[in-house]
């Protein structure tokens, strides 16, 4: 099939997928899987290997997020009923006040997401953004759009990450220099992202009715409680502790796995307590003492408010899983390797096709990770004989160019505007623009660097 006409596919499926969800008002997971069959038939992919495509996209990706959301959602839940995210969020209000919280939280963001996956992270942190929301008597979006911009910026351009890791493999660049020429782009990006997220925060957007009802069960003194304990609030020190613990295991196990000899038993302990779904397991498992048992709360009542997670979380699940299998589907398609021949063919200067062979990996098959992979792969021979520097940077172009265009095929989008309350039409109009925008600004700068090199 010729390049052109799987670009019009490319096109004709957002298209539809985009009608169905905002104009035929059909929930995202049966849209995205109608349009996984419509591409899939159309492209050519073999009859027999349709389901197999769509449920190896669904089930590779559910495999990595599934247990975390869960496990996340449940340690959000005790949080909530205890009251903590509220004492937390008072104290920090307090201490720094409150035109700063925001620019504080979103510091934190930066911190937490170095090390740390950026669906992992942003779920760790969601009991944060409602505490912080309700304490305010604000939008979640006010706290929740920087914090996930900054935390995704750091996922792409750090080689704590396996992107930007395997890029400056396969591209040749020093990791070193990688990882500081990151560091201090990224920040700057943050602080547009802030900015961008500020403005866009200027107007009121129409959230789900499940975050409404979390802002309602602090704003309005009788309303009901969700079963909340009646009982003094844990300490900030306490909330504060749960939600870095998973942080804490997580950094723990890669600097074990990196610093200890294979056979090492700590570093075989450390690998498996380092992993994201055990990590936040140890976190439930303290959470459930700390805040439920240790209080007074039964284990059955403790078993209900853990359990009573799980339907909320399998919207996200199922949307996530979802756009997986899209993502699968474009992929298995040809509809990446098409774009990005026909941008090759262009023959564009180095760092600027660096930044849009990845964005436009990103926009057709959903995942950052393997549009940075794919377009190092692209340059691998573009790149020799280039300074070490220069490197660095045609590296970091790259992955600016996974940033952006973050929509409905993409994983994090649906994880982000589900936990935010965000209608499609809404998270296309703040984070797909908010991530293109943070993108843009990290290309910029990288580019302006490479003519002082």
């Amino acid at each position: 099939m010729s390049t052109s006409v799987l670009l019009l596919i490319a096109l004709a499926s957002i298209i539809i997928l985009l009608l169905l969800v905002i104009k035929a008002k059909a929930h995202p997971f049966v849209a995205l899987l109608i349009v996984s069959l419509l591409v899939a038939f159309t492209t050519g992919i073999p009859a027999d290997k349709i389901v197999t495509t769509i449920e190896k996209g669904m089930g590779g990706l559910l495999g990595h997020i599934a247990s975390i959301i869960i496990l996340g959602s449940m340690l959000g839940v005790l949080i909530e009923l205890s009251g903590g995210a509220e004492s937390l969020a008072k104290t920090l209000t307090k201490t720094l006040g409150d035109k700063r919280t925001i620019a504080a939280l979103t510091i934190v963001a930066f911190i937490l997401g170095t090390p740390v996956f950026f669906e992992v992270g942003f779920i760790i942190i969601i009991p944060l953004i409602y505490g912080f929301s309700k304490v305010s008597h604000v939008s979640p979006l006010k706290f929740g759009l920087p914090m996930a911009g900054v935390m995704l910026t750091v996922h792409v351009a750090l080689p704590t990450h396996p992107g930007a890791a395997a890029a400056a493999s396969i591209l040749h660049s020093d990791i070193g220099w990688l990882m500081l020429a990151g560091i201090g782009i990224s920040m700057v990006v943050g602080v547009v992202g802030y900015f961008v997220a500020r403005s866009m925060n200027k107007r009121n957007y129409h959230l789900s009715v499940q975050v409404l009802e979390q802002q309602q069960t602090a704003d309005a003194p009788d309303a009901p409680k969700l079963s909340r304990q009646h009982l003094t609030p844990p300490s900030a020190l306490t909330i504060g502790g749960l939600i870095v613990v998973p942080i804490a295991l997580i950094v723990s196990g890669t600097l074990c796995q990196a610093f200890l000899a294979e056979g090492n038993t700590v570093r075989q302990v450390m690998t498996v307590i380092g992993t994201p779904p055990v990590a936040l397991l140890i976190s439930l498992g303290l959470a459930s003492w700390l805040l439920g048992i240790r209080r007074g709360m039964s284990l059955k009542k403790l078993g209900e408010s853990t359990g009573g997670a799980i339907p909320s979380s399998a919207d996200v699940i199922l949307v996530a899983g979802a756009g997986g299998a899209f993502g699968g589907v474009l992929v298995a398609s040809g509809i990446g390797n098409a774009l990005a021949q026909a941008l090759e063919t262009i023959h564009l200067p180095l760092m600027p096709a660096a930044f849009l062979l990845a964005l436009v990996l990103r926009a057709s098959q959903g995942s950052a990770t393997v549009a940075i992979l794919t377009t190092a792969g692209l340059l691998s021979e573009a790149v020799a004989g280039l300074a070490p520097a220069q490197l660095v940077l045609v590296t970091l172009s790259t992955c600016f160019g996974a940033l952006g265009l973050s929509h409905v095929n993409d994983a994090g989008f649906w994880v982000v505007t589900r936990y935010l309350g965000l209608s499609v039409p809404d998270g296309l109009r703040t984070w797909t623009v908010l991530t293109t925008v943070m993108g843009v600004a990290g290309f910029v700068l990288t580019w302006a660097l490479w003519f002082m090199v």
